[in-house]
């Protein structure tokens, strides 16, 4: 079995967002940028994707040039493809055109020798959500501490 190495997780997409599908997508990189993930030099910040002339192609994620190499620079920002299947592009393509509906990336892992990228189809979160999902994590970690002293006493 192949083992996942997670690399990045962009957890602003799960508090901003909620996350209605998930795909596995491969990446286009040189060795360089491969080498410059490997060393976990990823950012997501405003990173999104979007479907153009039947290609996924993913925005703004910046892997930061890998520092051991010699003549040749890549630009840190720049758009790069995503390789899935033309199924699940026509798919996404069609929950895309839909009122509110973005491509986000989740996570970059190593996936044996390949950096994958998980894809998630989401619906921005309303205001009165982000409050319910901190009202309800707070509720939770309440009742674990209630049922820790009750452990201590007993």
């Amino acid at each position: 079995m192949i083992d996942k190495v997670i690399i990045a997780t962009n957890r602003k997409a799960y508090r901003d967002y909620i996350i209605e599908e998930k795909y596995e997508a491969g990446i286009v990189l040189k060795g360089s940028e491969v080498k410059s993930v490997r060393n976990r030099n990823v950012n997501f910040k405003d990173s999104y994707a979007t479907v153009k002339d039947g290609e996924v192609i993913l925005h703004s994620l910046h892997i930061s040039p890998y520092n051991k190499i010699g003549y040749e620079r890549i630009v840190p920002d720049k758009d790069r493809k995503l390789l899935l299947k033309k199924r699940e592009i026509n798919r996404i393509m069609g929950r895309t055109t839909e009122r509110g509906y973005t491509i986000i990336p989740l996570k970059i892992y190593l996936k044996g020798k390949y950096v994958k990228v998980e894809l998630g189809l989401a619906k921005g979160k309303k205001k009165y959500d982000k409050r319910r999902d901190i009202i309800k994590k707070d509720q939770e970690r309440e009742q674990e501490r209630t049922l820790k002293e009750l452990r201590k006493v007993l």
